[in-house]
């Protein structure tokens, strides 16, 4: 990680809101959450900040599903998993047997540094509301 430059008054409010969440914001998630906790940034300020934050890696930048960005301040290596009906996201802890990381770089001739794995389902709060609905 890059030695950090100045935190802002932007930067230290997007940072700290994105630190308490406990979901994955899109940007205009992000300014949403900013307008209702009495801050008024521009757009590109939330952009630029985002942005230089995941440059500096303060943040991680997910792309899940669609195009939409997700944030998340866990930036220790971990995965995702979406829930198909609601949206919701969660985080995954869980390493990928080596075994398969070396099958995957002799099969394809790369030397892997990092993996991202996206898992789709159905949440427990939709699959317990699919349940009572029938």
């Amino acid at each position: 990680m890059r030695k950090a430059g100045t935190m802002t008054v932007q930067r230290k409010a997007i940072f700290d809101l994105l630190t308490a969440a406990h979901d994955h914001p899109t940007a205009a998630d992000i300014i949403e959450r900013l307008k209702a906790e009495g801050h008024h940034f521009a757009y590109a300020t939330v952009y630029n900040t985002l942005r230089y934050l995941t440059e500096e890696g303060l943040l991680r930048e997910l792309k899940l599903d669609g195009d939409v960005s997700r944030y998340d301040a866990r930036t220790e290596e971990h995965q995702h998993i979406v829930c198909t009906t609601c949206g919701k996201v969660d985080e995954v802890f869980i390493e990928a047997p080596d075994d398969w990381l070396h099958s995957v770089a002799k099969q394809t001739g790369y030397e892997i540094h990092e993996e991202q794995y996206l898992f789709k389902g159905v949440c427990q709060t939709c699959l317990s509301t699919n349940k009572s609905t029938h």
